[in-house]
């Protein structure tokens, strides 16, 4: 089916970790963690229509970097929805990915790509299907997929499944840097020097730029000494984002993205300006967060 007026749009927002502790590890390796998460107006975008035969495409600054084969978690998202509906529920389907995030660069991106099939083929396939359920089924493909389809501020425990909502929790500007140099989860993992750290402190009672920084200063990411060392081009980003005037830099989730917090959309604009100016190959993008309201 070629008619381009049945083609839909969902958006695959970066995931931010503005805090990100690790607090233990289970039996099976897996890690535990507190982290404070939120996601971004930036980030891919991801185009399904019904087709003859099934189809995936991707376009996009980031594209190269892309698999095309079942490895990748759009095709993966597609597959296990189509299993969890049965025999004869699902039509073939065109999916385009359009990357514009860096790939495995502790933003989500691929859990976010996957969350965003799920979400718009439970709608195309008119699947019965809640949304814890399709959690379930996120949570087969990776740890970050659950919070990927929840897409709001939160904080997620356990191995990132257990999530709690944020209210009143308003639009940051945000400035993401990745300066290009990839960085492996496993290895950062494995470098780490404790894994029984505190747990995150309570949030501040009303979340604004000034309540947030100052509770930021109380908390870590707990992977970035161990990426730092494995990637000292982390260091140089927090750098610039510092001297671009950022209330607040931190290294998100495994690397090698980091943030700068900025009180405002138009400050965070020229900052990330300044820094493009300065490192024209680097991965720079102004963006807001989504609000807790944000539908």
């Amino acid at each position: 089916m070629e008619d381009g007026k049945l083609a839909r749009i969902w958006a695959a927002p970066a995931k931010i970790n503005l805090a990100l502790h690790v607090t233990g590890r289970r039996p099976d390796g897996y890690h535990l963690i507190e982290s404070l998460a939120v996601f971004t107006r930036f980030g891919d975008r991801v185009e399904i229509a019904p087709a003859e035969n099934d189809d995936f495409t991707v376009s996009g600054r980031y594209a190269p970097a892309v698999p095309l084969d079942e490895s990748n978690l759009v095709l993966k998202a597609r597959d296990a929805l189509r299993r969890a509906a049965g025999p004869g529920k699902t039509s073939p389907i065109s999916i385009k990915l359009e990357k514009n995030l860096p790939v495995a660069s502790g933003v989500g991106g691929g859990s976010s790509d996957a969350a965003a099939v799920l979400r718009g083929l439970a709608e195309i396939w008119d699947l019965d299907l809640d949304g814890a359920a399709l959690a379930r089924i996120g949570l087969s493909l990776g740890a970050d997929v659950p919070m990927c389809l929840a897409a709001k501020p939160l904080v997620a425990r356990g191995i990132g499944e257990e999530l709690s909502m944020v209210p009143d929790f308003s639009a940051l500007g945000l400035v993401l840097v990745n300066p290009g140099m990839p960085v492996s989860t496993a290895d950062i993992f494995a470098a780490l020097s404790r894994r029984d750290n505190e747990p995150l402190p309570p949030l501040p009672r009303s979340i604004d730029f000034h309540s947030l920084r100052n509770w930021l200063e109380l908390t870590r990411n707990d992977l970035e000494p161990a990426a730092l060392a494995l990637q000292p081009a982390i260091g140089r980003a927090l750098s610039w984002l510092d001297k671009a005037g950022s209330g607040f830099s931190r290294m998100s989730g495994s690397g090698a993205t980091c943030f700068g917090l900025f009180e405002t959309g138009n400050v965070a604009k020229r900052a990330a300006a300044e820094i493009r100016g300065r490192q024209p190959d680097w991965f720079v993008a102004a963006t807001r967060s989504m609000s807790s309201e944000a539908e």
